[in-house]
């Protein structure tokens, strides 16, 4: 079977870019066209309801790109578009092509996926991996499966018994540590070496000390929230005492954050956060030399150090913090925008503050989730690791 995936009509691509560029807020121009090529027509007719129904933008991204991958794997696999709705039996195999074990392939070459499958997806630009995918992205693309299949009005078959067995076989025979989405935490030593970094005059500077201490200080913001921040969200607060002890002493600026709708909250709960002291005043800074008093707060700039109307992608925020930890003298390696989210939680759990009230910063909703955070502060710093020294 000739595994490469098929090229449609010119007209029927060019249809299908014409639909999805009611997603230009979400899909980059180059995106919706190599997604027009991938994606049916009721493919796109699904995005666009879902983007009508008020989805949120990374929501949205995240549900069109596991699509465009699972149109072009089971294209790849079974030489047919994917099936609504899926059988159980496409999700098994969906399951074996993704997460198998690596000794087993040494001694039988048929396991996992299959090497003209890999091929097809390889020269598609959609698989990057020689081995077995993440158990979180398996998990992931099936969950938008799941979720794609409901908003078409069908049922799937995703919570069947033999598919959930499968899954907890898979994960445990494909061995793969979970890894965090920064190997190290931006934990306040480490913020401090990056405001060093841009602690110059430069328009460049001031934004960037300003996204750092935001997204630091409003309890480890995802990039994606401090790129939609909009100035609207910015509500000013009555000075704040520096020592909640001494309620008469100094005050220090204080500003709320509504978040809106965020990744664990919805637009209409009304879920704010508070910056105090020197993030306020960064940020108002960055406000008043930028002369923005509506709209994007971060903003990028150009070569020549002008500003622009467009607001930073989530991906120029990540590439911000990696330009200066570059400059810091670290590995930009090591660090991405997810560690100022895991070092604001690792640096609360270093100074004692309880976990229910770094979680009312941070927004975490799981406990189990932020307690992890705690938990590996308090083992490096525990004496448990330290019986032989």
């Amino acid at each position: 079977m000739d595994r490469r995936l098929p090229k449609p009509a010119s007209d029927a691509k060019l249809r299908r870019a014409e639909a999805l560029d009611a997603l230009d807020s979400v899909l980059p121009f180059d995106r919706r066209d190599f997604l027009a090529e991938l994606l049916t027509d009721d493919d796109v007719a699904t995005l666009r309801h879902l983007a009508k129904e008020g989805i949120g933008d990374n929501s949205l991204r995240a549900l069109a790109s596991d699509l465009g991958y699972l149109e072009a794997w089971c294209q790849a696999s079974t030489g047919e578009p994917l099936p609504w709705p899926a059988p159980e039996a496409l999700l098994l195999k969906f399951l074996a092509h993704h997460l198998w074990d690596r000794a087993r392939r040494e001694t039988d070459p048929a396991h996992g996926m299959p090497g003209d499958v890999t091929v097809a997806l390889k020269e598609a630009g959609l698989l990057r991996v020689d081995g077995p995918h993440a158990p979180s992205t398996v998990r992931r693309r099936l969950s938008s499966w799941s979720t794609l299949t409901k908003w078409r009005g069908l049922k799937g078959n995703f919570n069947a018994p033999g598919l959930q067995s499968a899954v907890k076989l898979a994960v445990r025979a494909s061995a793969r540590p979970r890894g965090r989405k920064s190997k190290k935490a931006v934990t306040a030593d480490i913020l401090s070496a990056l405001l060093t970094a841009c602690a110059g005059n430069r328009f460049v500077d001031v934004r960037d000390r300003a996204i750092l201490l935001t997204a630091f200080a409003s309890g480890g913001r995802r990039r994606s929230e401090i790129a939609a921040l909009r100035v609207e969200q910015l509500v000013e607060q009555e000075p704040v005492p520096a020592d909640p002890k001494a309620p008469d002493g100094e005050k220090l600026p204080c500003l709320s954050i509504r978040l809106g709708r965020t990744k664990t909250t919805q637009a209409d709960n009304d879920a704010f956060v508070l910056l105090v002291g020197r993030p306020v005043l960064a940020l108002k800074h960055w406000l008043e030399r930028a002369g923005i008093t509506e709209g994007a707060v971060f903003r990028a700039i150009d070569l020549w150090g002008n500003l622009e109307k467009r607001a930073l992608t989530p991906q120029a925020v990540n590439l911000i913090l990696k330009r200066r930890i570059a400059e810091a003298g670290l590995d930009p390696q090591a660090f991405s925008a997810h560690g100022l989210r895991s070092g604001y939680l690792t640096e609360t759990a270093r100074r004692g503050i309880p976990l229910p009230e770094a979680m009312q910063q941070s927004q975490h909703r799981s406990v189990q989730q932020a307690s992890t955070y705690y938990n590996d502060a308090e083992r490096t710093l525990g004496r448990a690791a330290r019986i032989i020294v």
